[in-house]
């Protein structure tokens, strides 16, 4: 598929290696159709048929928020709720003068996108949102501005010129104790993304975006959620709980002494935690356990999966993980963790499994194929799926 290509042409486990995190990359032509992604038709879609309201849909200039009033009216629904409803001529004056459109997680509204971002969490092992920007002039929307978070752009139309200029602070964040120098003033790169093209930013990096080659432009930016020693710091606070010392009380009204012997005691279990083997895999397979990912309903079907090869299934998460578990006496099993939810399952049933963490919708058909079993076993697999909400299905008759 179209998003596909995005790992490969990045370079997959050399930029795993050598540039995550650490500096940009721009390939162009990585998309071969990215109009497959989203279109302007699509923007038109979720602004005519969804309440969008800020921050979800908003426009901004010169790097601040336009107020809702600009471009929008409320409207008192007859159960007297009051919602922002976009007045189109307003938005497109707003838009003619200069403001970008952005659309906050369109993966959440539009499947092709939703596709894309469950590819990129498979590949990346993180979360990913994904917005959508529009703008039709060189006015700046954002101004010279870093992010504190990694992303990957797709330019889908038009064309969108990005300066770069580099980090002034080495990865920077949102909650931080301090705020990163200002940019130099000459940047480090020049780049007019034309359609197909990928960038990939580190956070940190002060950058400027800006139509200015006298055509509309659309682009996806693809956020990247960060994972740092201090989420890694608070994840191993709540896996010692079980232990004395991080229960016990603090010795606040005791002598100096003691506080320094509980100190020392604290010091010497944390140092063991820290130094325990396969650390950082651990706190990476938690939080790919606890990711609920896209969650989505299996309506209509209210009482298991039908046995119906035409049924089609897929995952709700890119960052389910399969294992093998021993069980009593011995007996292994093949587990399935995801979305906070554990399953496990006979080893025969593994190369199914194997084929939805492929991505993308699967018929019953092909995935009882990929494991030689019966569509009704396969069903049944999905169904278990479905029920830990890491699964969904679509279609099928009763």
């Amino acid at each position: 598929m179209t998003f596909q290509l995005i790992a490969e042409r990045l370079g997959q486990e050399e930029f795993l290696a050598r540039l995550l995190h650490r500096d940009y990359r721009y390939v162009p032509g990585a998309v071969t159709v990215p109009g497959a992604l989203v279109s302007f038709d699509t923007l038109n879609d979720l602004i005519a048929t969804h309440r969008l309201e800020a921050p979800r849909l908003r426009l901004s200039a010169g790097g601040e928020m336009l107020p809702q009033h600009r471009y929008a009216v409320p409207v008192t629904t007859r159960r007297h709720t009051i919602w922002q409803r976009t007045h189109p001529a307003e938005l497109h004056q707003r838009l003619a003068e200069g403001a970008s459109l952005v659309i906050d997680a369109i993966d959440e509204f539009h499947e092709p996108v939703a596709d894309l971002a469950q590819h990129l969490e498979s590949w990346l092992r993180t979360h990913v949102q994904v917005n959508a920007y529009a703008s039709w002039s060189a006015r700046e929307g954002f101004g010279t501005h870093w992010d504190d978070h990694d992303v990957i752009v797709v330019q889908v139309e038009g064309s969108k010129r990005w300066r770069l200029y580099g980090p002034t602070r080495i990865a920077p964040m949102h909650r931080d104790t301090a705020q990163p120098d200002p940019p130099p003033e000459q940047p480090v790169a020049d780049l007019v993304l034309e359609p197909g093209d990928v960038l990939y930013l580190p956070r940190g990096w002060w950058h400027t975006v800006a139509a200015d080659q006298g055509v509309r432009s659309l682009h996806l930016t693809c956020g990247l959620t960060p994972h740092t020693g201090a989420d890694l710091i608070g994840w191993l606070s709540e896996m010692l709980r079980p232990t004395e010392q991080v229960r016990a009380d603090l010795p606040l009204h005791a002598g100096p002494h003691a506080q320094a012997a509980y100190v020392e005691s604290l010091r010497e279990h944390l140092i063991a935690a820290l130094e325990e083997p396969g650390l950082l895999e651990r706190f990476a397979a938690s939080r790919d356990a606890e990711d609920l990912g896209r969650l989505r309903p299996a309506l209509p079907h209210l009482d298991g999966v039908p046995a119906d090869p035409e049924v089609r299934v897929r995952l709700t998460t890119g960052r389910a993980r399969l294992t093998s578990a021993a069980e009593g006496e011995g007996v292994v099993v093949v587990r399935f963790t995801a979305a906070g939810r554990e399953v496990d399952f006979d080893p025969a049933v593994e190369p199914l499994l194997r084929r939805l963490l492929g991505g993308g919708w699967v018929s019953l058909a092909d995935l009882a194929a990929a494991a030689e079993l019966t569509v009704a076993d396969a069903a049944a697999v999905a169904g278990a799926l479905v029920d830990a909400q890491a699964a969904t299905v679509r279609g099928g008759l009763w």
